[in-house]
Formats: C-alpha cells, structure tokens, sequence
C-alpha cells in the first residue's frame, strides 16, 4: 500500500474529519518555503513563500477535500513544493466546509480571497485540486486575469448520473472516489433547488471560452479520471490553450506525496516548467 492509497483508508476508517490535517502526514517538508497565516479579505489563508521568490508574481491554490475536509495544515507542504519549484510565494487559501455550508458559500469565499490576491498588483495562475478545482475554475470566470490554471485531479461533475466512464473502468483500482462517494459529496454541497447541471455549479454545462490556458494532471487509475480528460477536452473545444498529463497507474492527487514520490516530484516540476512562461519567468 503506498502513501496515497493508506491516505484514502484513513479517511474511509473516519479518522477525523474527511483524514482531517494528517493528509498533510504523506508529503515531505520541502525546506527553504516560509509560512505565514494571513486573512485573505476575511479568509483564512497562508503565504507558502520559497527564499528566493520572484517579486511581482504568485499563485493562489486551493486545497480539495470534497467540500467537507481538507485545511492550510493539510496542503501547505504539498503546495509549499509547487511554490518552490516554480519560485513564487504561493497563497493557500481554505473556505468554508459542508455540510454547516452549501454552495456558494465555499466559491464566494475563494473569490473574496482572490480579489484579495489580485488587488496588490499581482500576475496570479490559479491552482487547485480536486473539488477545489471546481471553485478555480468559476473563480477565474467570475475575475478574469489569471494567467493559467493547474488542475490537480479534478473533479467537477455535478450531476449526480456521473457520466465518466472511468468510474466504472477503475472501479478495480480506486475503491475510493466511487459514484455513492461523490454523489454524497454533491448532496451535501448543492442546496434544494440547485440543479447538478446548472450551468452555475457545473463546469461542463458553462462556457468556458473565458478562461485562460489550463493544464490538468490526473492518475490513470483514479475513478475520476475521465473528468480532467473531459475537462481538458471542453477547454480545447472552447479556444483555450489545454494541457492533460495522465500518469499511468496512479491514484486521485498522487502529488500529495511529493517530497517522497518520484512520481509526485516529476508531476509539480512539469507544472512548474509549464508555469514559469506564463508569469514571465
């Protein structure tokens, strides 16, 4: 069992809230990044600042957790590596969790920190991972200037059918994300009365012709697999510049374990070769 896949048996034993901060337990520290809590407009955040960072740049990420888990404590070193292999101070930032909050509560949270973000003056990419991909991707809609997006595992699929065949094609492999799992999350992020395809909520329903160029990452034997596959597909079919990197045999957000992984180091380098163009470096 490797580091990602006893992260996935911890949350399904329910030790602590959806694995709670101890994801953060499976990355190496990656040395050289200072960190600091800040409030981001009212919004928990942290700087993730690599000793040598390029003034007038950042990026800002968003961790996953479905919603319902998931905190700075728990991503700071997965991001803390992102931030230093591109070499630019990184705000993580956090939102508020289901089931207390329904949408929009976590997407408005994300984009009142990001405006944050954007008024000193900064060139931002976005970066997020797993269900934070949905929030940067409507983040990056709703305040356009962003320069890229990184999209870590996404997942964005509304509509309780989940229509990814990759559910089904990696169900052997990824006992995990399964459709019961994700509709759950669903139920507990929409309101009464939000619709799984409204347009608003599902990126697959939204023009997205307005965001800016886009690289996806995703493990080849995840269950949401076909999710950055269609994601990457409907961003090219928009006019947007797409990026999709599948590594073979590997699980949702594998660069969780960056620091001790081959795998997971290969992956935050190719974003940060991809990156450091975008904002000029």
């Amino acid at each position: 069992m490797d580091a990602i896949e006893e992260l996935y048996a911890e949350w399904t034993a329910g030790t602590g809230r959806g694995g709670g901060d101890h994801w953060g337990d499976v990355t190496g520290e990656p040395g050289g990044v200072d960190y600091l809590e800040v409030s981001a407009g009212g919004v928990p955040a942290m700087w993730l600042r690599p000793h040598d960072a390029a003034p007038g740049r950042a990026i800002m990420a968003v961790h996953g957790g479905g919603f319902v888990g998931g905190s700075l404590y728990s991503h700071r070193k997965m991001y803390g590596h992102l931030a230093k292999a591109v070499g630019v101070p990184v705000l993580l930032t956090t939102y508020r969790h289901t089931p207390e909050f329904r949408y929009p509560a976590q997407l408005d949270d994300v984009v009142t920190a990001y405006r944050w973000l954007r008024a000193q003056g900064l060139r931002t990419v976005l970066a997020a991972d797993s269900a934070g991909a949905q929030l940067v991707v409507y983040t990056a809609l709703r305040v356009p200037g962003a320069e890229a997006l990184l999209l870590i595992s996404p997942w964005l699929d509304t509509d309780r059918a989940l229509a990814a065949a990759s559910y089904d094609t990696n169900a052997a492999t990824d006992t995990f994300f399964t459709r019961p799992m994700i509709r759950a999350l669903i139920d507990a992020y929409l309101p009464d009365g939000v619709s799984g395809t409204d347009p608003a909520v599902n990126a697959f329903h939204a023009d997205l012709s307005g965001l800016p160029p886009v690289f996806v990452q995703a493990g080849g034997a995840e269950g949401p697999l076909g999710e950055g596959e269609r994601l990457a597909e409907r961003v090219a079919d928009a006019g947007v510049e797409a990026r999709l990197d599948v590594f073979p045999g590997r699980l949702h957000s594998f660069q969780m374990a960056a620091g001790y992984s081959t795998e997971a180091d290969e992956a935050i380098g190719r974003f940060a070769a991809w990156t450091r163009p975008k904002l000029g470096l």
